[in-house]
């Protein structure tokens, strides 16, 4: 397969069926403080119902500028200052659908951190690297990268429709002079799938970037269509933030597109509940309804949802429009990102708070991504005692099982 040169957001054909709503209070989205200046006009009330429907819209309106986010929020002089000096270094923009949930006077509105630049993004702290988990280390053509026995990922693109400040690819995707690319997004997928191909040890391959979707469906169907013809490749995945950032772009005709190549997956990335609004609830339910499983990894973040109530209430709405909480990362010390970090003692706090008080399912897996791969971080519920197994609940209550389970295989024997 050749690329020919497609672009992210080249237009296609109008979406059929129900039409995206513009972001209105409910019980899944939380009601933000209006700005109250007589004379502001949200950019959100003078698009067209038509307008704000379609992605491609939103991809052309980006906020990119200074003026126009002023249009959204109050800007604080530290926000100015961030952009201005992160002017030639890194990369931002924000779709209007997600400016729309930003609060305009509340610069620790998490969703603003999540998508305006910061000055903690300008400062150095120790040890902080572009690339911590090894990407570059492991990666094995222009795009595939290999750490594990069977699966890899492929960086599809730098694109995204929001930089995420804390993006842990910050490097590849955010930073004017970064990539992960050996060569370039533009060349040719065929050594990328020739490895793939001869490596009939890969089962699963996980589309990323930058955001896949940030292409237009035909040019997506063009990857997702060859990797479904290598005889070994059983799973699909796309890890994608288009449901959080611009749920417009889960169209009924991508969703048609995904499920003539089953099976395909969807990983997505809410960090905060009031991300979790009717129109991203929407997309989800586009997806299941075409057969797509979506789950959720959380990136646990400073000052946006490193609290116990936060995240109890992230993962009950998440199952709630039918996501499965699968990872919470710890913040990478990325070069741009480390300002965002927590104590894995706060990640611990966060895991005792959900074990046991909501339902299994939706305790997703605390996790620590490094260049020897993925490491769970939660403490063990349990310890060896000369007693025998001593176990602890999530209400600090203790037991020990003596000789009722045996601990070792001898004393199977």
């Amino acid at each position: 397969m050749s690329n020919q040169g497609s672009s992210p957001g080249t237009a296609q054909t109008a979406p059929s069926g129900p039409q995206p709503t513009r972001p209105q209070p409910t019980s899944l989205q939380p009601t933000s403080p209006q700005r109250t200046d007589p004379q502001w006009t949200s950019p959100q009330r003078t698009a067209t119902d038509e307008q704000w429907a379609d992605w491609r819209w939103h991809m052309r309106h980006r906020v990119t500028s200074l003026p126009k986010l002023r249009e959204w929020i109050r800007v604080t002089p530290d926000e100015e200052r961030a952009i201005r000096e992160s002017a030639g270094k890194y990369r931002w923009s924000i779709t209007p659908y997600y400016a729309s949930l930003m609060d305009p006077d509340d610069p620790s509105c998490p969703v603003r951190q999540q998508a305006v630049p910061a000055p903690g993004e300008l400062t150095e702290f120790p040890h902080a690297e572009v690339d911590p988990v090894g990407d570059m280390f492991y990666r094995r053509t222009n795009r595939v990268v290999h750490k594990y026995p069977d699966r890899v990922i492929m960086l599809v693109t730098e694109a995204c429709p929001v930089y995420c400040r804390h993006c842990t690819r910050k490097f590849h995707t955010t930073d004017v002079d970064g990539t992960y690319f050996r060569d370039d997004e533009g060349i040719s997928y065929d050594e990328d799938l020739r490895y793939i191909a001869e490596h009939p040890e890969i089962r699963d391959v996980l589309l990323t970037g930058g955001d896949p979707l940030s292409y237009r469906d035909g040019k997506l169907e063009e990857i997702i269509s060859s990797l479904r013809a290598i005889p070994s490749v059983e799973i699909i995945r796309i890890g994608s933030r288009f449901p959080v950032l611009l749920p417009q772009r889960v169209t009924t005709e991508f969703c048609e597109m995904l499920s003539r190549y089953h099976p395909v997956w969807l990983n997505t990335h809410f960090n905060h509940p009031k991300e979790i609004t009717p129109d991203a609830a929407a997309a989800v339910d586009r997806l299941l309804r075409h057969g797509v499983p979506v789950g959720n990894q959380t990136v646990l973040l400073k000052g946006i949802n490193d609290s116990v109530a936060t995240m109890r209430r992230l993962m009950t709405e998440l199952l709630r429009i039918r996501v499965r909480p699968y990872y919470i990362y710890h913040c990478d010390n990325v070069v741009g990102v480390s300002h965002f970090m927590t104590s894995v003692e706060k990640g611990w706090e966060i895991m005792a708070g959900l074990q046991g008080h909501i339902t299994g399912f939706g305790v997703p897996q605390y996790v620590l991504t490094t260049k020897l791969g993925k490491i769970p971080m939660a403490r063990p519920s349990y310890s060896a005692t000369e007693a025998g197994l001593e176990l602890h609940n999530y209400r600090g209550q203790t037991m020990v099982l003596d000789e009722a389970y045996p601990l070792t295989e001898e004393d199977v024997r």
